[in-house]
């Protein structure tokens, strides 16, 4: 059975949101695969309104497999503060999915974002400053870290000692501002963060491949006009 995917050909604010959420409801999984919390979607379902921005469409369905795949960059603390305002409104969460090989948004991400625009002056992108840009960098370069690091405190801190100094020298020595704290990331992410995530975490590329196999139908929902 071929997936459903949801693109926008033109540049945005084409009604990708509203169309996914009519056909999300025929879907057993709906699978966000790309793009960040800069861009999201509201959804009006039942009279009630829901602004998502990470958590794919399908959460309201009961029926549904909601999927975030790893092509998405996760900021950890956005994902939970999302999941507590549709828990408040009576959604249950549990049954998202989170692919532990998103790559993770760390707050030395937002600073970086922050403010290599203000550096780049007239000719900034007009980026969100929410680290997106450069967690999808950092993916390339292969030194980012991921989701399912933060199951093991160890690895999650030592990967993190060694890309920080790297940060931390950048935003130092170049834009000329104070460095990240290390502690801080580490009290936020393992402590706060790691326990509410690790029962979300999925092998995702096998869970999409076992439902279409199985003939179960499955929408892809992607972010940024694509």
């Amino acid at each position: 059975m071929p997936a459903t995917v949801v693109v926008g050909t033109q540049w945005g604010d084409e009604g990708k949101g509203k169309f996914t959420d009519l056909v999300a409801k025929e879907m057993q999984l709906v699978v966000r695969y790309q793009g960040g919390h800069n861009a999201g979607h509201t959804l009006v379902v039942d009279g009630e309104t829901f602004a998502l921005q990470l958590v794919p469409s399908g959460i309201l369905y009961d029926h549904i497999t909601p999927v975030i795949g790893n092509g998405v960059v996760v900021d950890p603390r956005v994902l939970i503060a999302e999941m507590d305002t549709l828990a408040a409104k009576g959604v249950d969460t549990s049954r998202l999915r989170v692919s532990g090989n998103a790559h993770l948004i760390l707050p030395y991400h937002q600073e970086i974002d922050k403010v290599s625009e203000r550096y780049l002056g007239r000719n900034k992108i007009g980026t969100t400053k929410r680290g997106i840009g450069p967690a999808y960098a950092d993916k390339a370069a292969r030194v980012g870290l991921r989701v399912q690091d933060l199951l093991d405190p160890k690895i999650f801190t030592e990967k993190l000692q060694v890309v920080l100094k790297e940060k931390n020298a950048l935003l130092a020595k170049v834009y000329n501002q104070l460095p990240v704290d290390l502690d801080s990331i580490l009290a936020e992410y393992l402590d706060v963060c790691r326990p509410r995530i690790e029962p979300l975490i999925a092998d995702t590329v096998n869970l999409v491949h076992d439902a279409l196999e199985a003939g179960q139908q499955v929408l892809l929902e992607g972010a940024q006009a694509t």
